[in-house]
């Protein structure tokens, strides 16, 4: 069996550390990658630490995976050996359900449901091991490929950022003639800014502070705001035609609501930890809408992909060796970062 180096938790209070993983020899649809670099989402974080219920440990997060195609099995059609590929969110499911006939796979009601990168049970039976590794076995069918457009380096973390505000961008009709709010200004705030404009819309950043004022401007938004300033969300109300808030820690979801224009649409996928308070009469007063988005099926994965490579756009990273994870983990936390961690997993053999 294919062996991988990579880094693993053992306790929600514990510390990354080097050790040794067994991945599995490719079935004949199924495709073993070298992962070359791996996005820290801040999912991870919450995993690791125990934030989102129980995980099961020792625990090798990571669900931005970019590399390149070693092997393959022998009925695989969709990919060869050199292929420069990705994985994101999950890596199998029923394939035959209402929802992974529809495409959105990461919905699937069959029996299992989605097999996450991580943190789940996979065809094997074994727990899923996730690309703080050296190399990943997966079924082609849950693999991307990466336009030549795009470096792998800023390609990783667009296989979970970049999915995750590209889906309710679209869905919710950002374009011309509409005006965007992205809250929050991170990993996956600085995707949003980008990915919006490019779409077209008037963008606008809502942030805690402007220390970030520069860069949102550069991604392409026009119009930057500080909900550290008094009066900045009363300032807003009736002024957008959707609001995506990033953002996973306390928020005051009742003045976002208020910024909406009438008919707008507030959608978190910022998931916080603890549950939010939100009097529905801000809702009702002008037919607004609340909704929550996770991430894409593997098809709108791969259409995110080519629309960034058609308007170059890319992840904003920070390379880091695996040795460095742990010291990661606390500046994600304390939002020291601009904008994604990536891990060259060239180190976990150095």
């Amino acid at each position: 069996m294919p062996e991988a180096i990579a880094y693993a938790i053992d306790g929600p209070t514990g510390r990354f550390s080097r050790t040794t993983i067994q991945r599995r020899e490719p079935g004949p649809t199924e495709v073993l990658f070298d992962i070359v670099y791996a996005g820290i989402c801040h999912s991870d974080i919450h995993t690791a630490r125990g934030e989102w219920g129980p995980a099961t440990y020792p625990l090798v997060p990571g669900h931005e995976l970019a590399g390149v195609v070693r092997e393959v099995g022998a009925d695989v059609t969709r990919f060869a050996v050199g292929d420069r590929v990705g994985v994101g969110c999950f890596v199998d499911s029923c394939g035959t359900c209402d929802q992974c006939r529809a495409g959105t796979e990461q919905f699937c009601e069959g029996p299992g449901g989605t097999v996450w990168t991580y943190n789940a049970t996979g065809r094997d039976g074994l727990p899923t091991a996730g690309g703080y590794s050296t190399c990943i076995t997966v079924e082609q069918d849950y693999v991307c490929r990466i336009p030549d457009g795009i470096e792998l380096v800023n390609a990783a973390p667009l296989l979970c950022a970049g999915i995750t505000l590209y889906s309710p961008l679209k869905r919710w009709g950002a374009g011309p003639g509409t005006r965007v709010a992205i809250v929050g200004m991170g990993g996956l705030g600085h995707m949003g800014v980008q990915l919006a404009a490019a779409m077209g819309a008037e963008v606008a950043v809502i942030s805690q502070t402007r220390s970030k004022e520069e860069d949102g401007r550069r991604f392409g938004a026009s119009e930057y705001y500080a909900i550290s300033e008094p009066g900045t969300l009363r300032g807003l109300r009736g002024s957008f035609d959707l609001v995506i808030s990033t953002v996973s820690g306390d928020q005051d979801l009742n003045a976002l609501v208020r910024t909406l224009k009438v008919g707008g649409a507030l959608v978190d996928v910022g998931l916080p930890e603890h549950p939010v308070a939100l009097n529905l009469s801000g809702l009702a007063a002008g037919n607004r809408i609340l909704a929550g988005s996770q991430i894409g099926g593997i098809a709108e994965t791969q259409e995110m992909l080519e629309f960034c490579a058609e308007h170059g756009l890319a992840a904003q990273v920070e390379v880091i060796g695996g040795e460095d994870i742990n010291a990661a983990y606390d500046r994600v936390v304390a939002s020291d970062v601009r904008y994604r961690f990536v891990i060259d997993t060239a180190t976990f053999t150095s």
